[in-house]
């Protein structure tokens, strides 16, 4: 099974692929997709979608995961990163994929062993996991620890968390963890 996990943001967007058999976990691909920053929004959010499908066209992944957002200190800064995540999640349902959704704490989690881990422990751990001879970038190391967490079924201790949340307003709950769209 291809996984194709996803970091989420306007300026930068991660991404990792890659490929599962049993319990064997092997790199495919990982970048960044860039948006222009003096470009507005609209535009920026049809880079996303767009350069998102080449990578699913070009990769041909199963699954996707992708990291959830939070509310930040700003609230502006929140809003423009969801319609980001928003441009993202339609290029991967567009693309007929299932799209399952992790906290950072959960990545994290099944990751490095820790929901409050530093970006430096979950690059390590990527490279360890995946064998690569070097740490890759932040966000392309989070979009592979998306993925990796996708792999082991959203294992950890944040596991269960979508259960224990009331309110959600996704579909499809399973007891792994995560929560998916089916399209």
């Amino acid at each position: 099974m291809r996984i194709l996990g996803i970091d989420p943001g306007l300026r930068v967007t991660g991404f990792g692929l890659i490929d599962q058999q049993g319990s064997r976990l092997e790199y495919v691909a990982s970048g960044c997709l860039r948006t222009p920053e003096d470009a507005p929004l609209p535009l920026r959010l049809k880079t996303i979608l767009e350069e998102l499908g080449v990578v699913i066209a070009q990769y041909r992944p199963g699954q996707a995961a992708v990291e959830q957002v939070f509310v930040n200190v700003n609230p502006q800064s929140t809003l423009l990163l969801g319609q980001a995540r928003g441009a993202a999640l339609c290029a991967l349902v567009a693309a007929g994929l299932p799209v399952a959704e992790y906290t950072a704490l959960q990545i994290k989690q099944a990751v490095v062993g820790q929901g409050r881990a530093k970006k430096e422990q979950v690059q390590d751990m990527v490279r360890r996991l995946l064998a690569l001879p070097a740490a890759p970038g932040a966000d392309a190391a989070d979009a592979l620890a998306c993925a990796i967490c996708h792999a082991h079924g959203g294992s950890g201790w944040g596991a269960g968390a979508a259960e224990r949340r009331q309110g959600s307003r996704l579909l499809g709950r399973k007891k792994t963890g995560w929560r998916s769209y089916q399209p």
